[in-house]
């Protein structure tokens, strides 16, 4: 077992802890670019969850495997005690105190459960060492004396040094409630902003949106996307949703934004669709914008202007960039090999060439760039190549082309980055730096198609430029079809602030290739200033790909029903903004059922529909109290917050700040009962009810305005309800009285339906076709349907291996009960997880009796039929079944379960021979270059 995690990381500690603790030994990798904590059990089985992880070596250590108590407290780990202590963390509303007493009573004896440490007391130990130094904690004597035995532990000591872990010293002052962290001089600053009336409205828009001098000028642009096919979901969110959000919020600064983007037209991919659907490349790309322009006006995308590359700005540009790399000798003549189809009679696109990955292994990398280890490649350099299209093996031909000379600009290249890379996200740092510490080569730019912006050098008239020197030149000339002045944004670096959002795949080209093509130029070309790159978005239990047609595609949301700002909102929920995450249809119905239904429209029909009914629709006198005047400070720091967050682009953690003012307001609803204090026969209990309320109102109207770069149809609707206008769209950092006393607000209505579980099962069974074979827009893919898990599971259910699923099931129950999904969903996971349990016990009894019951000479289990005839039949029937499902690309738990038996069935194999099964064991997952299965 190999452990990878970063330094300082606590998730990590918790697996490490626990093989020092149960003495397993396991290979650990510390690496700051680690894109999250892994235990990697084999080749086939990876552990993501910690908490799984620590319980899974639990159980090879010998523990008991069904142990309620234990599992109890994990639960309660995961949900309880680790979001309380990072709410505490964040300063948020949190019932940190209650927790620990609850904690407090159950460590009276050395150990959480028994005589013996479990995995549960190695969870919530390495929870509770971020605030050890907590004086709530020193409250908790119990706590308190269990947390010392393990902090003093030599396990502890080796665990924590080798993952660098240094104990984080709290300051006083942050474990003081937060009523004593508010100053006289806070509450005195927020009462005056409230009082401030003199807002300056929003700038209008005047098209075309040119830089102005001595103002904050934004420039952004966001990965174009190609016309092979609709743009998928993970498309969406790490290219033009991500922009759109960033170019809302600038606009509601007044900052003077301009967004652009379009679709990326030329190249063999294009070329290959049109014979595919016996078009021309034209009209490929002439359907296929119209196809994207419709799904990003549903997604309610702001570009200032939506463009396309196949057009005479980009050609004057791109061959202009050309001819000056030429002029000023920053190209270099070479000869290329490329992969020739002799079948389909083209060259072939790095895209459209598969083949076994010469660094890592993996069967399925592309021409380009491997989707296991990340790294790129040329497409001659793979191991048993094929075309993508018609699966017969290329051959290789020579051509003469050009290269960009990437050494002979280094010093330049790195001189920049020097200057702007702090500005850029972690995985784009480190992506930059690892090419350049790896040595620059020459990077071919022309290739041998038809389909391109032709080179303008004679001997190479008959190319074009390759796709990753031609492409990101459209910024260019897509502003350049906007404005004829395209140059005041595009070549002036003293006043314009360039912002570029992508995936992570496009980070090599957009900040090494193409910085290095403007450098070269020696032209005062506007370079990005903050690259912001999103790690990868998974659908359900695999990847989406939209040359591969997996996943949900933007035209299948639109037939969905849900709403487009549901759908913004669940994208950047789960924007995978530092690692990896996955969309889950359980997961969109519980977040808009949760946060979105009952936190935020709870709120404000509640409050708008009492305003109505009591006040005619007028928002009645306010005379703060200190209660309210507090609440406006507290307010004022979540405010802060979300604009300190959207200013350095965090858009998925800036949400927070918006349900945590929503959740303000509720408390304040619930504590003050304003429909209780209405009917008194007490003046000053009346007033404070119309105070309360107006508040509430005022507070939903900021909500709108915040709400607008994540849903603005939703924000538009709420503002109509609240009888204002546009207007009010400005956002300062202040919270101020934008509905005064006897303002009339509009007609209250509910803004949210809720999503039931039938129309979720409805929409996985009807998507889930889209997880194998080719997705094309109208056609969406059919799966082969997986064999039942039931039908591999029940073949061969040793404790081992149900042990593991029993770690993966509870893992997935920690982390809905965590995201307080619906009771329905929750109920059927732990339903299959208690079914799990009572299968591992089973097992367990088995496998006890066939122990008391086999003389000790023998090493065969009475559960398999053992002659060395019989079980080779066995293996070799399941090793088909294993490659049958995987060929498929079937779902992972079933995938899971097959492998599981093969790996038992040779190791009875090996046994029946007289071999060491470990021995067997090895050379069996050593044979497999799979990516691992995500637990």
């Amino acid at each position: 077992m190999k452990l990878i995690t970063r330094p300082n990381d606590f998730s990590g500690l918790k697996i490490l802890l626990a093989s020092e603790f149960l003495n397993l030994p396991i290979e650990l990798e510390v690496t700051p670019s680690a894109e999250k904590t892994v235990l990697i059990v084999n080749d086939d089985c990876q552990l993501f969850s910690c908490n799984a992880a620590v319980w899974y070596l639990a159980c090879l250590s010998g523990q008991k495997k069904v142990n309620l108590q234990q599992d109890k407290w994990m639960d309660w780990e995961s949900t309880t005690l680790h979001p309380e202590i990072q709410a505490f963390l964040n300063k948020q509303p949190q019932q940190l105190i209650p927790t620990l007493e609850h904690l407090d009573k159950a460590t009276r004896n050395k150990f959480l459960i028994g005589n013996s440490l479990s995995a549960a007391d190695i969870v919530i130990f390495c929870s509770l060492i971020v605030i050890s130094d907590c004086k709530f904690m020193a409250n908790c004597p119990n706590i308190t004396k269990w947390f010392n035995n393990m902090y003093t532990s030599a396990q502890f000591k080796i665990a924590a040094s080798k993952l660098d872990i240094k104990i984080k010293q709290t300051e006083p002052d942050q474990c003081e409630e937060e009523e004593a962290a508010i100053s006289l001089e806070d509450i005195e600053h927020a009462v005056k902003h409230w009082k401030t009336s003199n807002i300056d409205k929003p700038k209008p828009i005047t098209h075309p949106v040119l830089p102005v001098e001595g103002e904050r000028n934004v420039l952004i642009t966001s990965a174009l996307p190609y016309v092979n096919n609709f743009p998928h979901l993970g498309n969406i969110i790490g290219c033009v949703l991500s922009a759109d959000v960033f170019a809302r919020y600038c606009r509601l600064r007044n900052y003077n934004t301009l967004y652009i983007c379009g679709t990326d037209e030329y190249g063999t991919a294009t070329e290959t669709k049109a014979l595919e659907e016996g078009l021309t490349p034209q009209q490929i790309c002439d359907k296929y914008f119209k196809l994207h322009d419709g799904v990003y006006k549903w997604f309610d995308i702001s570009f200032d202007h939506f463009g396309r590359t196949t057009t005479p700005n980009q050609t004057k540009i791109a061959q202009d960039i050309f001819l000056k790399l030429y002029r000023n000798n920053y190209l270099t003549e070479d000869t290329m090999e490329q992969l020739l189809c002799e079948h389909c009679k083209i060259f072939l696109a790095d895209r459209f060439v598969e083949g076994t990955c010469p660094l890592c292994g993996y069967e399925d990398a592309r021409g380009d760039q491997c989707d296991k280890c990340g790294k790129l490649v040329n497409a001659v350099e793979l191991k048993s190549p094929r075309c993508k299209m018609c699966r017969h093996a290329p051959v290789i031909k020579t051509s003469k082309h050009l290269f960009l000379n990437l050494p002979l600009l280094e010093d330049k290249l790195t001189s920049w980055m020097d200057s702007v890379t702090s500005g850029w996200t972690h995985n784009a740092r480190v992506i930059a730096n690892s090419w350049v510490k790896e040595g620059l080569k020459p990077r071919c730019i022309t290739r041998d198609l038809k389909w391109g912006t032709p080179v303008p050098l004679e001997g190479y008239t008959d190319k074009v430029f390759y796709v990753w020197f031609d492409a990101p030149i459209g910024y260019l000339s897509i502003t350049a079809c906007y404005t004829e002045e395209w140059e005041r944004w595009w070549k002036n670096r003293e006043q314009v602030v360039h912002y570029e959002f992508m995936a992570k795949d496009n980070v090599p080209f957009h900040s090494v290739v193409f910085p290095s093509s403007q450098l070269g130029t020696h032209d005062p070309y506007t370079l990005v200033n903050h690259l912001v790159a999103t790690e990868y978005l998974n659908y359900e239990d695999g990847k989406f790909s939209k040359s591969r047609g997996v996943g949900v595609f933007g035209n299948n949301a639109q037939e969905t029903g849900i709403p487009a700002d549901v759908w913004r909102f669940y994208l950047l929920y789960v924007r995978p903004e530092s690692q990896d995450s996955t969309f889950s249809w359980s997961d969109l119905m519980a977040k808009n059922n949760t946060e979105l239904l009952n936190n935020l429209g709870n709120f404000a029909n509640r409050a708008l529909s009492f305003l109505e009914k009591n006040y005619g629709s007028c928002v009645p006198a306010m005379t703060l109290g200190q209660e309210e005047k507090m609440l406006l400070v507290r307010i004022n720091r979540e405010l802060k917050q979300y604009i300190a967050l959207l200013e350095n682009a965090k858009l998925r953690d800036a949400i927070k700040p918006i349900f945590s003012i929503s959740r303000l307001g509720n408390q304040l609803m619930q504590a003050a009962q304003p429909w209780v204090l209405i009917k008194s026969t007490i003046e000053e209990e009346k007033a404070k009810a119309g105070t309360v309320i107006g508040l509430c109102a005022n507070i939903i109207c900021q909500l709108s305005v915040m709400l607008l770069p994540y849903m603005p149809n939703l924000s538009a609707k709420l503002q109509e309800q609240l009888g204002v206008g546009p207007d009010i769209n400005h956002l300062i950092p202040e919270f101020t009285c934008r509905l005064p006393a006897g303002h009339r607000i509009g007609k209250p209505a509910p803004l949210f339906q809720k999503i039931e579980q039938v129309q979720i099962d409805e929409l996985k069974k009807r998507f889930s076709g889209a997880q194998v074979g080719s997705a094309s827009p109208g056609n969406p893919a059919v799966a082969t349907p997986a064999p039942p898990l039931a039908e591999a599971s029940n073949t061969l259910e040793t404790p081992e291996n149900l042990a593991l699923k029993v770690a993966q099931q509870g893992d997935k129950v920690r982390q809905l009960k965590a995201a307080k999904a619906e009771k329905a969903i929750v109920t059927a996971a732990v339903a299959e997880l208690l079914d799990l349990k009572k299968r591992l016990a089973t097992a367990e009894e088995v496998a006890t009796k066939q122990t008391n019951d086999t003389p000790a000479v023998t090493t065969e289990k009475p559960t398999l039929t053992n002659s060395v005839e019989n079980l080779t039949k066995q293996v070799t029937e399941q090793g088909d079944k294993v490659r049958g499902l995987k060929t498929t690309k079937a779902d992972k738990a079933s995938i899971d379960a097959a492998v599981a038996v093969l790996l038992e069935l040779k190791k009875q194999l090996a046994l029946a021979e007289g071999k060491d099964p470990a021995e067997s064991s090895g050379n069996a997952t050593g044979k497999s270059k799979k990516k691992g299965q995500q637990k």
